[in-house]
């Protein structure tokens, strides 16, 4: 999966990274100690998570963030 962040809001890239794992927000919300209901927050756009929990879900979830300059 490639995902260009710049073309989505930051709830939806949550999402996306979320359902492309398989995972309920249920048990997303468990692998990385958030509840269900910061869940649906983060990927309805009501709360904003930081970079630090990106880094944490891309971790456990085998993925790389790229950041490159536009050419």
């Amino acid at each position: 999966m490639k995902i260009i962040a710049n073309d989505y809001r930051a709830n939806e890239v949550f999402r996306i990274i979320r359902e492309n794992s398989g995972k309920s927000q249920k048990e997303f919300g468990k692998q990385i100690n958030r509840s269900t209901t910061a869940i649906q927050y983060y990927e309805y756009g009501e709360r904003n998570y930081d970079f630090e929990l990106l880094l944490k879900i891309a971790k456990k979830e085998n993925l790389n963030i790229i950041i490159e300059s536009k050419k």
